[in-house]
C-alpha cells in the first residue's frame, strides 16, 4: 500500500485520534471529580498534595478519636492494674496461705498425737 491509498481514510484517522483525546480527558476530569466527591486528597503530576483532604468532619472525626483512644488507654492501664494485682495473690498469698493450712494440719495432728487421739 502506498501512502496515497490512505488519503480517503485521512479525515477518520484525524477525527479518531481527536476523540481518543477527549476521551482521556473526560476520564481524567471524571477521576479527578470522584476523588473530590469522595473525600480524597488531589495529586499533582509529581505526587505533591495539591488539596489536602481536611474538613469540618474529619477534624470531628479526629477529635472523637483521640478522646476514645484515651479512655481506652485509661481502661487498659485500670486492666494492667487489676492483673497485677491478680497475679500477686495468686503467687504470693495462694502459696503462703496453702503452707500455713499444712503447717496447722500438722501442728493440729502433733496436737492430736501427744493427747493420744489420732
Amino acid at each position: 500500500m502506498q501512502a496515497a491509498d490512505f488519503l480517503p481514510y485521512l479525515g477518520w484517522i484525524i477525527a479518531g485520534g481527536f476523540t481518543l483525546g477527549a476521551l482521556g480527558i473526560a476520564a481524567s476530569f471524571q477521576t479527578t471529580r470522584m476523588k473530590i466527591k469522595n473525600g480524597y486528597p488531589l495529586e499533582g503530576m509529581w505526587g505533591q498534595s495539591l488539596k489536602p483532604g481536611s474538613d469540618k468532619q474529619s477534624a470531628e472525626r479526629i477529635v472523637l478519636l483521640t478522646q476514645e483512644n484515651a479512655q481506652l488507654r485509661a481502661e487498659l492501664g485500670a486492666v494492667k492494674d487489676r492483673l497485677a494485682n491478680v497475679e500477686r495473690i495468686v503467687t504470693d498469698g495462694g502459696y503462703h496461705l496453702g503452707a500455713e493450712i499444712d503447717a496447722l494440719r500438722e501442728r493440729a495432728l502433733e496436737g492430736l498425737k501427744d493427747k493420744g487421739a489420732a
